[in-house]
């Protein structure tokens, strides 16, 4: 049996308490072996953090209607920037709106060593440098 990877994608420090967070990282499709986009968001709640693929289940577009604006005006929920349905932040499941009952992708997360790390995809890594050379 292969071990999880985990991917660092930030400081916890990085996102303030009760704040949601929006990365696109580039993940390996397990079936063809090819790079693509994949938008998450990551939300911070104290020490908590909850993942989710950053697209809408009522037409599939993305949530942020400005970048890294994904809460509603209480700062409670995750909200559909075209739709306006409301999520609920620990669950992902839609509690208001044309997708009501519906449910956000869940990301898993991890917090490892002070960073907050997406477990269980393969995601494109950058190439190093080899050493000794200069770019």
């Amino acid at each position: 049996m292969q071990a999880e990877s985990a991917y660092a994608i930030c400081a916890m420090n990085d996102i303030p308490s009760q704040r949601a967070q929006g990365f696109v990282l580039m993940r390996v499709d397990e079936e063809t072996g090819l790079e693509r986009p994949w938008p998450i968001i990551v939300v911070r709640w104290g020490r908590h953090v909850f993942g989710y693929v950053n697209k809408c289940p009522h037409g599939a577009v993305t949530l942020d209607w400005e970048r890294n604006s994904f809460l509603d005006a209480n700062g409670t929920r995750l909200m559909c920037g075209k739709h306006g349905a409301l999520f609920d932040l620990s669950t992902g499941l839609c509690v208001d709106g044309p997708c009501k009952g519906q449910s956000l992708l869940p990301v898993a997360l991890s917090i490892l060593d002070g960073d907050i790390c997406v477990t269980g995809v393969t995601l494109a890594e950058e190439d190093a440098e080899p050493d000794g050379e200069e770019v």
